[in-house]
């Protein structure tokens, strides 16, 4: 029996969703403490600092899904390619037409932490696809889960309508019982064929968002250290890498509602926005590795 009992706990520790939520517990410990996380919790938003924060999630989740659309028959992804229940670039697009208007596509920024985390997805999709679960993973489930609380707080500190307009990126309507359906992808997740040298190399994927969150804690208390704002390079520009975008946008001139939700840009520094974006995307993996 005891032997039996061994046995089980060492197969429990072998399941690749228990070893990822162990790897990335550390990401949690910190989000939880940042200024951000602790203002955020207390509905303490901006307007901007969400319209960016979704901008992110846009270039990260337009990568993501293209690589799964790639590998969608390939063994190594195919038992967890579930398009209808959780891909969110449509839903993006959705809350950018409605934070910026029409014209959303030119307008949205992407902080160079963002692109840098783009190019890692598209690598990964296009010459380790055994390593997109760990990207796949972290993100939807994390969205699913942690998302529902972060969802609740925007909405009541932003005064957003109850009808969800601005908030179609946490609403996962192919996902009937998310506790039944993290279960399953879990499942699913920990049945992929891997040997132990991959299941590490999974694990080591997972920890790339959290080593550039704790780059950016580096140089935060650096510049603080120093008495004065740190200044990273191109830390904010237009997104002009994917001609495709701008293709899909027809000109027009920006609506009044639109350039009066501008009005709050000019206010916060480079830092600060990239700061803000690299920290709301950590966090939401955190509380959703450790909803679930």
């Amino acid at each position: 029996m005891e032997t039996s009992q061994t046995h089980s706990s060492e197969s429990m520790s072998n399941d690749l969703s228990e070893l990822l939520k162990e790897a990335t517990k550390e990401v949690h410990e910190q989000a939880e403490n940042t200024p951000f996380m602790k203002n955020f919790q207390k509905g303490q938003v901006s307007l901007y600092e969400f319209k960016l924060v979704t901008a992110s999630l846009y270039f990260i989740y337009s990568a993501l899904e293209e690589e799964i659309e790639r590998n969608k028959d390939n063994p190594v992804f195919s038992p967890v390619y579930f398009p209808v229940e959780l891909h969110r670039k449509a839903a993006l697009e959705k809350d950018l037409e409605y934070f910026y208007g029409s014209n959303w596509r030119k307008e949205i920024p992407c902080p160079e932490a963002t692109q840098k985390y783009v190019e890692r997805l598209h690598y990964v999709g296009q010459n380790h696809p055994e390593l997109l679960v760990a990207h796949a993973y972290t993100r939807y489930l994390g969205d699913l889960s942690g998302g529902q609380v972060l969802k609740k707080i925007a909405q009541k500190a932003l005064q957003l309508p109850s009808t969800g307009e601005g908030l179609a990126f946490f609403t996962f309507d192919g996902v009937s019982n998310a506790t039944k359906f993290k279960q399953l992808y879990r499942s699913r997740m920990n049945a992929l064929e891997m040997n132990l040298a991959t299941k590490k190399r999974v694990l080591e994927e997972a920890k790339r968002e959290i080593q550039v969150f704790e780059a950016l804690q580096e140089l935060v208390s650096k510049g603080q250290q120093n008495g004065r704002p740190v200044q990273p390079k191109a830390e904010l520009r237009t997104r002009s890498i994917n001609k495709s975008y701008e293709n899909n946008s027809a000109p027009g001139k920006e609506s009044e509602r639109t350039k009066t939700r501008h009005t709050d840009t000019m206010s916060i520094s480079p830092l600060v926005r990239w700061i803000l974006a690299i920290s709301f995307l950590a966090t939401t993996v955190a509380m959703g590795l450790f909803a679930m």
